[in-house]
């Protein structure tokens, strides 16, 4: 039996980013009352998120940036804060804003830790916050927690997988170990071209000893399943294997889902479901990891999909009534979790795709001879 190890949400459930934003911090509550309605939380191993070793943030982040971040938890902006990307519409001062981003560094960190222990898996819905950068805010993101898990797991492992699936590139973890052959970052995104964080090109492979350990697919809008998990197979699967990493952070964003109100994408769950049981079937330990999901719906759904997964449990595609009379209370409606057939993509986004396919094919250094 596999040890899978869950982080209690429930002291990130008081925090707001604001009533008019975007990212509402309900879905981590009503996300883990789904999972509980559906059997799954007595089968995992709670864990308390605590205090991260600021030590191991500081590897990543900047002191002056963090003092910075820290006089903004009152929740009072001051003007100088906009130049460390705090105060923004994407990144606003509200009270608790460090304290929060520092327990989901924390929860990240003793996710990793319990992975490092057990040799098992983990799982952190509060995490994921990819956008954070080495001296700034950015993206709805002040701290990079997956950048701390994966600091954490290198005093275990020697080679990280980082595997993003939002639909946002991963940008911040993308610059943390852009010069690092420990850890390979993938990343499957919309293009840059049409999306925030406007990163994320095939050209960009990594540099000095980390060149080839970084991995970009862009894709255009309106992608759907078919394409995507062509390029998975073609790309994704092939790279890590000749990596063979020792342990892997899925960051699982779930806003590549057909419906966010942020994105364009078409995927349906079969992709992400494509993607779970390929890194299950590796065999090595798992740090899984949230991220971006704007469709609170949809988020609650694939984040119970995810953790069935990483238990290696099966679950049905009812709705509990007990749930659906909590979330009727903030205005979120489901009525199924598997989505019923996986979407196709036009002519036009297929070319677009598999030119993609060919263009990395032939030029990114892990596949040359």
């Amino acid at each position: 039996m596999v040890h899978t190890g869950f982080i209690d949400t429930s002291p990130f459930w008081k925090y707001s980013y604001g009533d008019y934003h975007p990212l509402k911090m309900y879905r981590l509550y009503l996300t883990q009352k789904l999972q509980e309605f559906k059997g799954l939380l007595s089968k995992v191993e709670i864990l308390n998120a605590k205090s991260p070793d600021l030590e191991i943030v500081k590897k990543f982040h900047d002191d002056e940036y963090l003092k910075v971040l820290e006089l903004a938890d009152e929740g009072i902006f001051k003007g100088y804060m906009i130049y460390y990307g705090l105060g923004t519409g994407d990144c606003p001062v509200v009270p608790g804003i460090y304290s929060a981003s520092l327990l989901a560094a924390g929860a990240s960190q003793t996710a990793s830790e319990y992975v490092i222990k057990t040799r098992g898996r983990a799982f952190n819905m509060a995490g994921g916050l990819h956008h954070a950068m080495r001296d700034k805010a950015s993206g709805f993101c002040y701290i990079n927690d997956p950048v701390v898990a994966i600091y954490t797991l290198l005093k275990g492992f020697d080679r990280v997988l980082y595997l993003d699936i939002d639909a946002h590139h991963g940008d911040g973890v993308q610059s943390a170990f852009y010069n690092d052959d420990r850890v390979f970052t993938i990343s499957t995104h919309e293009s840059g071209k049409y999306l925030f964080p406007g990163t994320g090109f095939e050209y960009e492979t990594g540099s000095g000893k980390g060149e080839g350990y970084t991995l970009n697919i862009p894709f255009p809008p309106n992608s759907g399943d078919d394409v995507y998990i062509e390029a998975f197979n073609e790309i994704v699967k092939p790279a890590i294997l000749k990596f063979s990493p020792d342990v892997i952070v899925l960051q699982s964003g779930a806003d590549a889902l057909k419906g966010d109100p942020l994105t364009h994408w078409n995927l349906t769950t079969y992709s992400y479901i494509h993607v779970y049981d390929f890194v299950i079937s590796l065999n090595i330990p798992i740090v899984a990891l949230g991220g971006g999901g704007y469709d609170v719906g949809n988020v609650c759904r694939l984040w119970t999909i995810l953790l069935a997964k990483l238990l290696g449990e099966n679950i049905d595609d009812k709705i509990p009534e007990e749930w659906r009379r909590i979330a009727e209370r903030y205005g979120v409606y489901i009525d199924h979790i598997f989505d019923p057939e996986p979407t196709v993509s036009s002519e036009s986004v297929k070319k677009q795709v598999y030119d993609t396919i060919n263009g990395i094919l032939k030029t990114h250094p892990i596949f040359q001879p």
